[in-house]
């Protein structure tokens, strides 16, 4: 019952998409892939606590330039592991890669929302990937400031480690109202799908325990100077209304990339991709085309 997974015949029954899924094994994993589209390959790297079900909206709108390929990461959504390993940045990073090369395929984009984009920096970093364009969607460069860098990770941690906390936090979090609550909290309003599909993982215990691990062994210390090596051209967008990733740490992120370019969407919120897919399309495929966004280069924002 602690252990227990989302499971793709149940949970998964109606997820979006599902003719677009398949399962692959790789590494320690059994990943959660799905595929849509055609031409050069857009890799999509989903955030804390979500999975493919959040490039529902974007996924489509990217495919009709791009063969999109999302996954669960580690710990989340349907993928499943074999064997257990601290789902640290690097640990979770290596893995990715170890999909790809499974999949067989070199992304010549790759998009990353929160987590995800430090996940899509570290692996450019490492040499795992070599895109053309790299997209970041309010992404989470930075510990916590002051005692809470100290405290946060120590309580997520301490949570992660009780067998017990994923089962009681998953007896309640499931309720789409709390969900609901949860979301309005990241300055986002996401439709009634999303809500759903968010609620259904956090009635599994173990994708809250993947999302309470990644949160426990996730160590920005220092990440500024990745993203200061980072020579791929990188659009940083960044949702006005982000309550959970303040815009001016989007603004910092840019303006230390060789090739940064920021983007400022107003009203919307931390999870902006899902809320208005379509204008976030729209930003990623002029960027990667080469045409002029709508907001000016890194810097001169406000």
């Amino acid at each position: 019952m602690l252990s227990q997974a989302p499971d793709w015949n149940t949970d998964g029954a109606e997820w979006p998409h599902r003719a677009h899924s398949h399962f692959l094994k790789a590494g320690n994993y059994t990943w959660h892939v799905q595929r849509m589209g055609a031409g050069p390959v857009a890799l999509l790297i989903h955030g804390t606590g979500a999975s493919t079900h959040s490039w529902a909206g974007l996924a489509p709108l990217l495919a009709k330039n791009f063969t999109t390929i999302s996954i669960d990461l580690p710990g989340h959504g349907f993928t499943k592991t074999a064997r257990w390993s601290p789902p640290s940045l690097s640990s979770v990073s290596r893995s990715v890669s170890e999909s790809l090369a499974a999949l067989d395929v070199d992304p010549a984009l790759i998009i990353g929302h929160s987590a995800g984009a430090a996940i899509m920096i570290r692996m450019i970093r490492d040499g795992a990937v070599a895109p053309d364009h790299a997209v970041s969607i309010n992404g989470a460069f930075t510990p916590f400031g002051g005692a809470a860098g100290v405290i946060f990770p120590a309580v997520a941690r301490a949570l992660y480690y009780n067998p017990l906390t994923a089962y009681w936090f998953s007896r309640s979090a499931g309720d789409p109202k709390r969900v609901a609550k949860l979301i309005d909290q990241t300055g986002s309003k996401i439709s009634e799908p999303y809500i759903d599909c968010y609620a259904t993982l956090l009635r599994r215990p173990a994708h809250i325990s993947g999302t309470l691990g990644m949160m426990a062994h996730w160590n920005l210390s220092g990440f500024a100077k990745e993203i200061q090596a980072l020579t791929t051209p990188a659009l940083f967008i960044a949702g006005e209304a982000d309550k959970a990733v303040p815009p001016k740490d989007t603004k910092i992120a840019a303006s230390l990339a060789p090739r940064g370019t920021r983007q400022l969407l107003p009203g919307l919120g931390h999870l902006a991709h899902e809320e208005n897919p379509e204008i976030i399309a729209t930003s990623i495929l002029s960027f990667a085309s080469g045409e002029a966004l709508c907001e000016s280069k890194t810097g001169q924002e406000g």
